[in-house]
């Protein structure tokens, strides 16, 4: 899609009431609601986090979105493909400028060329006892990435058209950060498989844009 009428269409966002939950349950993991109950003390205690999906044109001004690859490393989120984002520090003013300053940590985008037009709906991620906000961001410009070689181990730009494509939405069996192999709702994108708290975010974007576009 041209980015000039993306951005039209988007000057409506803010008045668009968010699918939520509804988006959101359409690629849940099956095991998901039984953790959630495990964990209810654990959820008092969740530390915050937030991460942004940002829209920019390409060199052909289409719209494109970056997603990345995190390194392999000991932890919940070893070698998976997110938004750019991470958790609230101390000296952040808000979620939206946590998640702002960390994209500009792993990809390199400059604080002052992000827009951030929306906060989307929260998702709790349990393997790392998380509260992440998702946010809906625009650079204008063509990005120039730069990677954060110690976290980052890709920069995945996904064309809107790409993300829209419904043959994109697949069931794949993957193993679990609790060593669990399962059936689970997922997107193709670029040739990567998204699944868990991303898909779930990815759900709700693609929903509410698709009533803007």
């Amino acid at each position: 899609m041209n980015f000039d009428e993306f951005l039209k269409s988007l000057s409506k966002i803010e008045n668009i009431p968010l699918p939520a939950e509804a988006s959101q349950f359409k690629m849940v993991p099956p095991y998901r609601q039984e953790l959630l109950k495990q964990q209810e003390e654990a959820i008092k205690k969740a530390k915050k986090a937030g991460v942004l999906a940002l829209f920019y044109p390409n060199e052909t001004n289409k719209t494109h979105f970056v997603l990345i690859l995190r390194k392999s490393y000991k932890g919940a989120h070893s070698a998976q493909i997110a938004f750019p984002g991470g958790k609230l520090e101390d000296d952040d003013a808000s979620i939206e400028a946590a998640a702002v300053r960390e994209t500009y940590e792993e990809v390199g985008v400059p604080v002052e060329s992000i827009q951030v037009l929306r906060q989307l709906s929260q998702v709790y991620i349990p393997p790392s006892n998380f509260y992440v906000f998702p946010f809906i961001g625009i650079c204008k410009e063509i990005p120039r990435f730069v990677k954060q070689e110690d976290e980052v181990e890709a920069i995945i730009e996904v064309s809107l058209n790409h993300f829209f494509d419904d043959k994109n939405v697949v069931t794949k069996r993957v193993k679990t950060s609790y060593s669990i192999e399962t059936e689970v709702p997922a997107f193709k994108l670029n040739e990567h498989i998204v699944w868990g708290a991303t898909a779930m975010m990815l759900s709700e974007i693609k929903d509410l844009l698709k009533q803007l576009l």
